[in-house]
């Protein structure tokens, strides 16, 4: 496995690295701190391409191997993890589930619009009661003379008060369980679609979240994404996307944690001395460093096999773990570097520290991560309860 750079992806990381400095970085403690959703910044990520890397061209992505997607997701998250999260969510989520299981004209219709940022999308899979279980989603579709009827609810969908369109996972027979689960694209304008933002986050507070209803929304039958039964599969392949983007993005606070805390040890003097010189001081930023690289790695390691279309999940897996955990990790290291100044916004740390707590939960949390690894070094399932007559 060749984990060196190309040329190409070296200037696609560099190019990323420069357009986060002068456009996220200056935007991210003032965005925080007014929780607002920068729609502006949404939009020049979709200038450069950030919002539809990996679809094809001729639908208005770049198309670009996962690697170099891992590159340019990694230093949005260094520079602000809710502007990461939009590209998180209308690349993998949103694109690249339509790129792959939409029709010609589902792609046509959307992918150019979204690709350039001009229209946002949302996945709109979490239910108050379904969340780690996907399987158990209350949201009904019937069909009845040739329109589909929605009703239900879904909950924490970034971007939900901003998206056009809407990927909908509802139920078309309680009694399939996962084989009853369909996906719809939904124009969000269509009646009886409603959304109400979410308040009081501990982090990505500039990042959009919503709690949807669906009140008798009505689609016709072409609004169907794939099949009938293909929802639970389409939501899969899109969080195995989704994971890679988020344990990209977590690499980029590592990152962040690093340069942050190496610039104040060198910088702030206490004894007389540089607080770098210190042996325990040292001990945290060497903490981590090992912790980015091997999150970067093992990120690396998951767009190879991705890019290779060789079988990932349980890699992937690994990597949002990692990651994730890894970035928690860092940011507290951080702020312990930074003492009393880390706890304030005047440095990014504790931002770090807000934003990735969340990167554990969502997307599949640490622990369902573990059962996937686990599932794929023993071959059971923990996943499926026993049943009680078993």
């Amino acid at each position: 496995m060749d984990l060196d750079l190309t040329d190409e992806q070296r200037l696609i990381q560099e190019t990323a690295r420069d357009f986060v400095d002068n456009e996220v970085v200056p935007r991210a403690r003032d965005n925080d701190r007014a929780a607002r959703f920068d729609r502006e910044l949404a939009s020049r990520l979709g200038d450069m391409g950030y919002l539809g890397a990996p679809v094809a061209e001729q639908y208005g992505g770049r198309g670009l191997d996962y690697l170099s997607y891992g590159l340019i997701v990694e230093e949005v998250g260094r520079g602000d993890s809710s502007a990461r999260t939009v590209v998180s969510v209308q690349t993998s989520l949103v694109c690249g589930s339509i790129e792959r299981w939409g029709s010609e004209e589902q792609k046509r219709r959307w992918l150019p619009r979204l690709c350039s940022g001009e229209a946002l999308g949302c996945f709109a899979l979490t239910e108050p009661d379904a969340g780690s279980d996907p399987s158990a989603i209350r949201t009904r579709a019937e069909l009845a003379g040739g329109v589909w009827r929605i009703n239900g609810q879904k909950m924490w969908i970034s971007l939900g008060n901003f998206a056009e369109v809407a990927l909908v996972f509802a139920q078309t027979d309680p009694e399939k369980r996962h084989r009853g689960i369909a996906c719809f694209l939904v124009p969000t304008a269509t009646e009886g679609f409603s959304s109400q933002e979410i308040h009081g986050k501990l982090g990505l507070r500039a990042s959009d979240t919503a709690s949807l209803a669906f009140d008798g929304i009505e689609v016709p039958e072409d609004a169907l994404l794939g099949e009938v039964g293909d929802g639970f599969k389409i939501a899969m392949t899109a969080l195995d996307s989704g994971r890679y983007s988020v344990a990209a993005g977590c690499v980029g606070i590592c990152e962040g944690c690093v340069q942050a805390s190496t610039k104040y040890a060198t910088e702030r003097r206490q004894f007389g001395v540089p607080i770098a010189s210190f042996q325990l001081v040292q001990e945290m930023i060497a903490e981590m460093v090992v912790r980015r690289d091997a999150a970067r790695l093992l990120v690396r390691r998951a767009g190879i096999l991705k890019d290779e279309g060789r079988p990932n999940t349980a890699e992937t897996s690994i990597a949002k773990l990692y990651a994730t955990e890894s970035a928690v990790e860092c940011a507290n290291l951080a702020i312990q570097v930074h003492g009393g100044s880390g706890y304030v916004d005047d440095y990014p740390v504790e931002r770090y520290l807000r934003d990735a707590r969340v990167t554990t939960l969502y997307e599949g949390t640490s622990q369902i991560q573990k059962l996937i690894i686990g599932r794929e070094a023993t071959g059971v399932n923990a996943m499926t309860p026993p049943r009680a007559d078993a």
